[in-house]
């Protein structure tokens, strides 16, 4: 049992040296590989989106509400006098 110990040991000694942190070409050649990104433009092309997406929304809804048919129900605009005593009730 103490062999298989020594042995289990001693692998992961060996596995640790050989991953040695220390290799700055990989760092280097994976920080090259990384697209540059301007956050500010990105921030500023997904604000425009949203606020184009939200103009087209209302427009939309302002048209079809402006394209619904009034209700037929028989009922007339209130003159000013009749508009006069509804406020002063």
């Amino acid at each position: 049992m103490k062999k298989l110990a020594f042995v289990l040991a001693g692998t992961a000694a060996l596995s640790l040296a050989a991953c040695s942190g220390n290799n700055q070409d990989q760092v280097s050649n994976a920080e090259m590989n990384q697209p540059a990104a301007d956050l500010n433009q990105l921030s500023n092309e997904a604000a425009m989106d949203a606020a184009n997406s939200e103009a087209a929304a209302l427009g939309t809804q302002q048209e079809q509400l402006e394209n619904e048919a009034p209700a037929d129900d028989n009922t007339t605009n209130p003159t000013d006098a009749e508009e006069q005593n509804v406020s002063g009730m």
